[in-house]
């Protein structure tokens, strides 16, 4: 079934519908804590996945202004972009050190060079889309297989030492294994159907493991707010007879503004966003640029490692020579 007289199927469709859903979700997100690195690289990985769901199911229509040529090489280009930064957002959204070589070199000789060679000059100069793809496929499907095969040993050497992410370690596996397929779809010509089932249905598994990384993270933090929250309060007699003034003096030092202040001393109280903002009587927006501020300011990431650093020990020469002003 196709959508708006188009050659796009359904599924094709409510694929992309699903991932502009989630990638305005992100955004949010993203934007509220922009030194989020991960929710950086999947944002991007969204969006290719986005535009080659659309050029692909989309392209080519002899039905549509655009020039038949133009649509074949964005249709088969947004593929192969998405498939050179698939190994860069495992390389970096996983951690996988070992990847760096086809991260940043292998995709680019490999991928990106045959495609240039043979789907943009030779289609180019031939016109045969079928015979120039047949040509530019052959190179990338070895290559993926020897990439694939690095893929999946770095990942079995990442969560070899911890048996218990053995199903996050296999659903990483299954996530990783459709990339190969790319050239093989391309070659043969499958079905939109086909495509759009197999290479979205990796992206499910990756979002998922996104998530569940990212619930994770949180609860981490979570724990590790908790555990500062409750350590500072069981020390704070003690650090108070020790040094009066710790708390002016770290902000103090790190140049913090009486507004900025205000949102850190209620952040160590453990309030949200919103209740902060309800208390001080200004939108959710601007307690989040505050909170970027801070961040930047103190060089933290996270609430944890604001605590942590607005109740550091301050030097006892300099604390001397602070209180004595």
């Amino acid at each position: 079934m196709k959508v708006f007289n188009t050659d796009m199927d359904i599924e094709t469709f409510v694929f992309i519908i699903l991932e502009i859903v989630m990638l305005l979700y992100q955004i949010l997100f993203y934007l509220q804590k922009p030194y989020d690195k991960k929710r950086y690289y999947y944002v991007i990985l969204l969006t290719l996945y986005i535009v080659y769901n659309i050029c692909g199911g989309l392209f080519p229509d002899p039905s549509l202004k655009v020039p038949i040529v133009t649509q074949n090489i964005l249709a088969y280009g947004s593929g192969f972009v998405l498939a050179c930064y698939f190994p860069y957002y495992f390389y970096k959204a996983f951690d996988l050190t070992k990847l760096r070589f086809h991260a940043t070199y292998g995709v680019l000789l490999f991928l990106f060079t045959p495609f240039l060679l043979f789907i943009v000059a030779e289609y180019l100069i031939e016109g045969n889309i079928h015979l120039a793809v047949e040509h530019g496929v052959i190179i990338p499907f070895f290559y993926a297989i020897i990439a694939l095969t690095a893929i999946l040993n770095s990942i079995r050497i990442k969560y070899k030492e911890d048996i218990t992410q053995g199903t996050e370690m296999y659903l990483t596996y299954f996530a990783v294994v459709p990339w190969v397929s790319m050239p093989i779809i391309s070659f043969f010509n499958l079905s939109q159907l086909i495509e759009v089932l197999v290479m979205n249905g990796g992206f499910l598994i990756i979002s998922g493991l996104f998530i569940w990384t990212m619930i994770k993270e949180s609860i981490k933090d979570n724990v590790r707010l908790e555990s500062l929250i409750k350590q500072s309060e069981q020390q704070l007699p003690k650090m108070e007879a020790l040094f009066p003034n710790r708390f002016d003096y770290n902000v103090e030092r790190l140049k913090l503004s009486p507004r900025e202040i205000e949102v850190a001393l209620l952040i160590i109280e453990g309030l949200r966003y919103e209740d902060i903002a309800q208390k001080l009587f200004i939108a959710k927006s601007t307690v989040t640029k505050h909170v970027q501020n801070i961040f930047l300011k103190t060089g933290v990431q996270n609430k944890a490692e604001l605590i942590k650093e607005l109740n550091k020990e301050p030097d006892k020469v300099l604390l001397r020579r602070y209180t004595s002003m």
